[in-house]
């Protein structure tokens, strides 16, 4: 860029500064600014556009267009040059804008009299906040130095707007962070919690985003890079015990810290007169909206890499975020996404948790479910939004996150907790009776867990036992492989814990969504159908073989139950028995005591099994519906795809008609059934299960309570006629009849 055109960009800054910094109201500022633009640039025109929702632009301030347009002219996103600069995050320049696609005529503007426009998002880590116009009567396009100059004040004024700079009257200059905001996200835990903002990654602010020594900026940021250098070269250098994976991140940090490319462009921005923290922010927002609208997934997961050394530098230079403080009272984590050691780490302290990304079958939807906790997944922009202390309310049962909300939508929100508090006073009084029907029938309520914290449920739950306890979470949090005496002794005190209740342990179950980052990962196109769980534990027995025997070890010459997930077929579940068998021999040699009694169940995951011989409902001493899995696979409907894994309902009678052939079979061997999962602790589906004929259901410890008082209230055979009424009436499902009937039994 020539000398002169930063001579020039930097005097644009200086009185950008001095605007800025002269007493006034937010609207006065805005003013001066556009004034100031309009007169630097030599155009007819300045606006600025600021979002008063978040669909909804608004003419803020303007030099040239007609006074009494400002805070009258609203487009919605994506509507005419300006809401379509937004959308996009793209500077839109034409010479022609009358004629250009996208143009809406706003009479009361007069901007039909401007031929040349040039629009630029003013945006921040992605979060577009407006759009700054200058227009020209002469047909021309804007060159690229004023381009860039114009990127560089829209940077200024996206800093100064989070800041607060521009507050005044109407919706789109309220005080940032400070108007109540709705995200919608996905049901990951269910229940409802109010709390205060916790979050994961502290905000940096950039308080100071003109500089007037460019030379001093310009040291501090290449000693900041130097620094940050250090650090990646430290992080490799320190990569024992990580896999190539791993390894192929931290080349991309090593990659993008040593850019000299970055490091140009931001050295410019630098040079025209902004400080070493706005230029990092600036080229982050840049390059953000350049790799979003990549067209390779690959480039738009490298966001995360930018996003990551970006902050890292922003820390270095404000020594903002190093320490994020204490938790506040009934904390809410609020988190872009969250490993499971991380969340461990926070231990229950938590009341709830927010991500911006996560699936349902995440490890942090593992850890909160075992925590009980609500969690909603893929509440996008909240990180952006939310600020530590914020009042918040997390409604896991409907998916929505309410950010400092107002006192109408708080008071309804804590009469939704009194009336749960109140329901779950009820399920205390009925905790240790049985799940006894009307009509006689006992069915045994299970909880699952996978976390030693889990088993202080088992008895506040009144749950019978565990019915699934997950033992890859113990694997997932460490990155090495746990050793036989680590697990010999955890599940020593699961086994302890549980005092004398039947667990039932599932091997390893890894693969699909569940990576141990110490193993060498295999690029599958589809992980869920691919190379995981028991097929993994067959084709590397010796990780197998030490998890059976620390299993057999822990059971101390008591009893021990286990099964093997995603059996497909018999030869899978008698070639797992047969480790069990070399295992047991091992013991014997080894003169360790053998379990006085073995339970090996198998997980149905998989329609296959349910066509298996009849010599595996024979050999297999109980087998275990792992409804998650089961349904993706029975509807061909990914359960990690949002816009196909609600589509499908679990009660629809063709589903129900398959679960029932199950059951028949179990039934004709004698073989013990239940269903493990999410549906079970749902009272509606609990009660539909039981009427197919389940006797066992294994659901969280949240839900014993509410499916137990569901069954003590209802006889199973009404429940049947219900069903087959609304077959019978051509219902898809039994959902709807179920449940309006339900509703007037208890």
């Amino acid at each position: 860029m020539p000398q002169s055109i930063e001579t020039e960009s930097r005097k644009l800054l200086g009185k950008l500064r001095m605007a800025l910094a002269e007493d006034g109201a937010g609207q006065q500022r805005l003013d001066r600014v556009v004034q100031l633009i309009a007169s630097s640039m030599r155009t007819e025109v300045c606006s600025i556009y600021l979002f008063r929702d978040a669909d909804t632009l608004e003419l803020c301030a303007t030099q040239g267009l007609q006074a009494e347009a400002v805070h009258q002219t609203r487009m919605k996103l994506g509507e005419g040059l300006v809401g379509r600069t937004a959308r996009s995050r793209r500077v839109i320049n034409t010479a022609d804008a009358p004629n250009a696609k996208g143009f809406r005529y706003m009479a009361e503007t007069g901007e039909e009299r401007y031929s040349s426009f040039c629009g630029v998002p003013i945006q921040r880590l992605g979060s577009a906040q407006g759009v700054l116009v200058v227009q020209s009567k002469a047909a021309r396009q804007f060159s690229a130095d004023e381009v860039y100059a114009l990127e560089v004040v829209a940077m200024v004024l996206a800093e100064m707007t989070e800041l607060g700079a521009f507050v005044g009257e109407g919706a789109a200059l309220t005080a940032p962070h400070q108007r109540p905001s709705l995200f919608r996200g996905s049901i990951a835990q269910e229940g409802a919690v109010e709390g205060q903002v916790y979050l994961h990654e502290a905000r940096v602010l950039v308080t100071n985003p003109i500089s007037d020594d460019p030379e001093s900026e310009l040291i501090r940021l290449r000693d900041a890079m130097e620094s940050l250098r250090s650090t990646v070269e430290s992080m490799i250098s320190d990569t024992g015990g990580m896999n190539d994976e791993q390894t192929q991140i931290l080349d991309t940090y090593r990659e993008f810290a040593n850019s000299r490319s970055w490091l140009r462009r931001m050295e410019a921005d630098v040079s025209n007169g902004l400080s070493a923290e706005a230029a990092v922010e600036k080229e982050q927002s840049l390059a953000r909206a350049r790799l979003s609208r990549a067209g390779s997934a690959y480039m738009r997961e490298r966001i995360n890499d930018l996003d990551d050394l970006s902050n890292r530098l922003l820390r270095i230079l404000t020594g903002q975020g190093a320490d994020r403080g204490e938790l506040p009272e009934n904390p809410i984590l609020v988190a872009r996404n969250i490993g499971p050691g991380e969340l461990l780490e926070y231990g229950k302290a938590l009341k709830g948790i927010v991500l911006e990304e996560g699936s349902v079958g995440s490890h942090a939807t593992i850890v909160a479910r075992a925590w009980a906790i609500p969690l909603v997944i893929n509440a996008k922009a909240i990180v952006r939004e939310a600020l530590n202390g914020d009042a918040i309310l997390v409604d896991g049962d409907q998916g929505i996150v309410h950010l400092r909300p107002d006192e109408t939508v708080q008071g309804a929100f804590r009469e939704k907790i009194a009336m749960q508090a109140a329901a779950q006073e009820r399920y205390a009084s009925i905790r240790d009776l049985p799940a006894l029907t009307k009509c006689g029938t006992d069915i045994t309520l299970s909880m699952n867990a996978g976390l030693m914290a889990d088993l202080p449920s088992l008895e506040g739950s009144g749950a019978a036992g565990v019915g699934l306890f997950r033992t890859e979470l113990q694997f997932l949090i460490r990155n090495k492989m746990p050793r036989r005496t680590e697990l010999v002794a955890l599940y020593s005190r699961v086994m302890g814990a549980a005092k004398g209740k039947r667990v039932a342990f599932r091997t390893l179950d890894i693969g699909s969504d569940k990576v141990l980052t110490y193993m060498k990962p295999n690029d599958e196109p589809n992980p869920a159908m691919g190379w995981r769980a028991i097929r993994v534990g067959l084709d590397k027995p010796g990780v197998l073989r030490m998890q059976l025997q620390a299993l057999m070890r822990a059971a101390n010459g008591g009893p021990l139950t286990l099964m093997f997930p995603f059996i497909t077929q018999l030869e899978e579940f008698r070639t797992a028995k047969a480790e069990i068998e070399k295992a047991k021999k091992r013991e014997s040699v080894l003169g360790h005591p053998l379990p006085s009694s073995l339970e090996v169940g198998a997980m149905l995951e998989t329609p296959s099994l349910a066509f298996a011989p009849d010599a595996f409902f024979e050999e297999v001493d109980f087998v275990s519906i792992g409804g998650n899995d089961l349904k993706q696979f029975f509807f061909a409907a990914d359960r990690e795809n949002e816009r196909v894994r609600k589509r499908y309902d679990t009660l629809s009678f063709s589903f129900l008609d398959f679960l029932s052939l199950v059951v028949e079979r179990c039934e004709k061997a004698g073989t013990r059934l239940s269903f493990c999962g999410e549906d079970a602790g749902r009272p509606v589906e609990a009660l539909v299960f039981a009427a197919l004929g389940f006797k066992f259901l294994s659901m969280r410890p949240a839900s014993v309570g509410p499916v137990k008082h569901v069954l003590r209230r209802v006889d199973l055979g009404d429940v049947r006629r219900v069903m087959d009424e609304a077959r019978a009436n051509g219902d898809p499902s039994a959902r709807r009849a179920v449940a309006d009937w339900l509703a007037y039994q208890v």
